[in-house]
């Protein structure tokens, strides 16, 4: 049985590279996507990679990246976070997620990630310039995610997205899958310093807005009828990608750890990006992490420039120190990420290790 899942989690990982050529990153279909939310990572910790940092990630702070993290969590794991996305937007994001080690080899998680965008005047044909009170857009993202560790060497995992984005009495709802594998190698005595990973992300139900807010009631000043109409919608794909990452742990000394990293994300509706990073670590204790992500760019544009908001430096920080001699561990972690239009990207979180 044990060999069986090891071979479904290699053909998996075959899977994942072939479809990744038909993902190729495409400019041109930029905008024909939606459910964006599912390309922001909303955790203070990993986010200070930036794009590198796919074969790092662990615990609850695998979702949305790579769902073989979870199967690191060693007993409970509970996270919170809270982002202020774009400064200047008034975006924010809070998710909050827990795991739970099952059984010998398994891991279970529950995540929720909300994005509010604040209170927006709302304006009609009568009242084009408000005073007729507020709604709030809200996006609300909830994966389930099961993990197992295969072998000392292979974990793997799938997660199930349940999404929902609501503005103004209208909804889209959707279905999105991801899955992951890890992979540890090296050429130290325990054979644990090399990573590399891999996950197909974001593989799903086409999603299309619904609700009373596309109806409208059309007075015919002519006859006295009134009619009610509704405005058609198109459906809108799901922003799948396909990631390919490394890293390399460097022991400089008993104490003192150095990771660089790099990750590949082959996207399916915009350019392809890459990312290269480096952590250093402190007995576990504290980390300090910087990255640099950038996309590849298209050699007939006539003006070379980004195309997406997180693109350049980003980094971060974190303290993680035990509770008494029970193993249990609490850490706090910060990251930024610089955006070429607004005034960065701030994450704050909390981990508790139970």
């Amino acid at each position: 049985m044990k060999k069986l899942l090891i071979y479904i989690t290699c053909a998996s990982m075959a899977l994942s590279l072939s479809a990744s050529k038909s993902f190729a990153g495409n400019e041109d279909r930029a905008g024909q996507s939606g459910a964006h939310e599912l390309l922001i990572n909303p955790w203070a910790r990993n986010s200070g990679w930036g794009a590198a940092g796919l074969a790092n990630v662990r615990g609850v702070e695998s979702f949305g990246l790579n769902p073989a993290g979870y199967a690191y969590t060693k007993g409970t794991d509970i996270v919170f976070a809270h982002t202020d996305w774009l400064k200047g937007t008034d975006i924010k994001i809070n998710s909050f997620g827990i795991s739970q080690k099952v059984g010998e080899s398994g891991a279970m998680g529950l995540t929720v990630v909300s994005m509010n965008f604040g209170d927006i005047d709302r304006l009609t044909e009568d009242q084009p310039d408000g005073g007729n009170g507020t709604f709030t857009p809200q996006f609300l993202n909830i994966g389930f995610t099961y993990a197992k560790e295969f072998s000392n060497s292979i974990k793997g995992g799938m997660t199930a997205h349940i999404l929902s984005e609501t503005i103004n009495d209208v909804k889209a709802q959707g279905f999105a899958v991801d899955a992951g594998i890890q992979y540890t190698t090296g050429f130290n005595a325990d054979k644990d310093n090399l990573r590399f990973a891999i996950a197909l992300r974001n593989v799903g139900t086409p999603m299309k807005f619904q609700g009373e807010g596309l109806s409208y009631r059309n007075d015919n000043a002519s006859n006295n009828i009134n009619v009610l109409q509704e405005q058609r919608t198109e459906q809108f794909e799901l922003p799948a990608l396909v990631s390919i990452g490394a890293a390399y742990d460097i022991q400089l000394q008993a104490d003192h750890r150095l990771t660089p990293s790099a990750t590949f994300v082959s996207n399916s509706f915009i350019r392809d990006q890459f990312g290269i990073g480096v952590e250093y670590g402190f007995r576990n204790m504290f980390m300090v992490r910087g990255a640099y992500t950038f996309d590849k760019k298209d050699k007939n544009a006539v003006v070379d420039e980004d195309i997406s908001a997180l693109m350049g430096l980003s980094g971060g920080v974190s303290l993680e120190v035990p509770l008494g001699k029970s193993g249990k561990r609490l850490g706090i972690d910060y990251s930024y990420r610089a955006t070429e239009t607004f005034d960065g990207t701030h994450s704050f979180g909390v981990r508790l290790a139970l």
